[in-house]
């Protein structure tokens, strides 16, 4: 594909400085960039990179000197090279209709331009919506929802009577509706609780791959519209994550939380059952949440407490062997005294 420099500079609302006429034709780094391709600066760290790329075109905040080249000026370089990316990211492969060697029961209602790869079971009374791919591997239960224009990877799981929306996107091996994790003790044994519960995934969410996301007990586990989760997340049931929010990588939500709206949740944050987190939080990676947080606060350290005081604890921990050592000196200055 080959784009005018021009179109991509009102595709990302930018100002030319240079040759609005180049021709375009990918999007690269700066270190493997190529002539005719387009990259974008935004860390003084890969200056030394930006001196030697052979980009044609690159994207910054403001004129950067180091680069002679043609640049494209944008208030959020990384916004716009995300643009820039979707024009020449290539199309998802479809199956051209329903494979043969799909499993899909006779009850099933599927809408148009449905593509369902070999290997895809869908079950009783499921729903498949408009322009959805399923691939390879997929498994839809018993009265499950897909809505339109949603993309499941392969090998993914979704259980009975789950309900996903439009415009989502599931990447491989992820499970949605399984068992949440409860039981109650009888002496030593461990008597499960039925899930009876469901989930409910709303529209424009992406879940990462080997996400697993757990039914209610009762009532639905409900990922709301806009939710981005990393690889390797596990929310449990009952759980409720508000829009937009984000879960980074190797994330557990602990059963009945309710997460608010544009929360940001860093890599392997653990947070206990029954905690409210509200609006517009930011959990530090590593962080364990035993409270609830209140909206607008930003959180480090295990228990989490404000970021800024878990930055000046953690330079301490490294010091704390040499600060035992001194106090141990002056406990003996003071038992000399004390005999005096």
């Amino acid at each position: 594909m080959e784009i005018l420099l021009k179109k991509i500079a009102q595709v990302t609302g930018g100002e030319v400085i240079g040759d609005d006429r180049i021709i375009i034709s990918g999007v690269n780094s700066l270190d493997i960039a190529r002539p005719g391709e387009i990259s974008f600066f935004t860390d003084p760290r890969y200056k030394e990179s930006l001196k030697k790329t052979k980009a044609s075109a690159l994207i910054v905040e403001e004129k950067n000197h180091y680069f002679s080249e043609t640049q494209i000026v944008v208030s959020n370089p990384q916004l716009a090279y995300a643009r820039v990316s979707g024009l020449f990211a290539p199309p998802v492969p479809m199956y051209p209709g329903i494979s043969e060697r799909a499993v899909v029961h006779e009850s099933v209602r599927i809408g148009k331009n449905v593509s369902i790869y070999p290997a895809v079971y869908v079950g009783e009374d499921a729903v498949i919506g408009d322009d959805t791919i399923l691939f390879p591997g997929v498994f839809i239960g018993n009265r499950a929802e897909i809505g339109n224009s949603t993309l499941i990877y392969p090998n993914v799981s979704i259980l009975q009577d789950c309900l996903i929306g439009n415009d989502v996107i599931i990447h491989a091996g992820t499970v949605i509706g399984s068992d949440g994790f409860g039981f109650v003790k009888d002496g030593s044994r461990s008597v499960k609780i039925p899930q009876t519960g469901t989930v409910q995934i709303d529209d424009r969410v992406e879940i990462g791959a080997n996400n697993c996301i757990d039914r209610g007990t009762i009532g639905k586990t409900w990922i709301k519209s806009g939710v981005k989760t990393d690889n390797l997340v596990q929310v449990g049931h009952n759980v409720c994550i508000g829009e937009d929010t984000i879960v980074v990588a190797q994330a557990g939500i602990s059963g009945s939380c309710n997460i608010g709206r544009e929360v940001v949740i860093g890599g392997q944050v653990g947070i206990s059952d029954h905690i409210k987190i509200g609006d517009r939080v930011m959990i530090g990676s590593q962080s364990g949440v035993a409270k609830s947080i209140a909206p607008g606060e930003v959180v480090s350290g295990t228990p989490t407490m404000p970021h800024r005081l878990w930055l000046r604890i953690s330079t301490l921990i490294t010091r704390l062997p040499q600060f035992n050592e001194r106090l141990r000196k002056l406990e003996k200055k003071a038992e000399k005294l004390d005999k005096v």
